[in-house]
């Protein structure tokens, strides 16, 4: 059995929630990434941030990134999948939620991300074509 363990992209790492989005940006840089999941002050995923957020959530409606933090950009609640899952667990947390990128935690602490390229590297093309098509849906 593939588990989500399996499939992810490891070494992903929290952008505090206090922190500001110019920070965030900087580190999405750093590790060649567009989006972090934030923590709370206890290591508790509160979210996750893309830099789409960024721009169009804080800098296109005239805010200034270093004033804003990743928590105030937190919406929703967050979606996550255990290590051990099995990978029909991950498209179904995926397409249930028509989310592209979903951390992946084991022992309560984040190990890694999955995104849309860790898919396309460990599924096949029907069950990528699948996971495309309920994702990409319109609501």
């Amino acid at each position: 059995m593939t588990t989500a363990g399996d499939i992810m992209h490891r070494g992903a790492q929290w952008i505090p929630a206090h922190e500001t989005l110019d920070r965030a940006a900087q580190l999405m840089r750093q590790l060649n990434v567009g989006a972090l999941p934030i923590s709370d002050e206890n290591e508790r995923l509160c979210g996750i941030l893309t830099d789409r957020d960024i721009v169009v959530g804080c800098v296109a409606m005239g805010h200034d990134p270093a004033k804003v933090t990743a928590g105030e950009m937190a919406k929703g609640t967050p979606r996550w999948i255990e290590a051990d899952a099995d990978v029909d667990a991950v498209l179904r947390e995926m397409q249930g939620h028509q989310i592209r990128r979903l951390p992946v935690i084991e022992d309560k602490r984040l190990v890694g991300m999955i995104s849309e390229a860790d898919l396309a590297q460990h599924l096949t093309e029907d069950q990528l074509a699948s996971w495309a098509e309920l994702v990409y849906a319109r609501s």
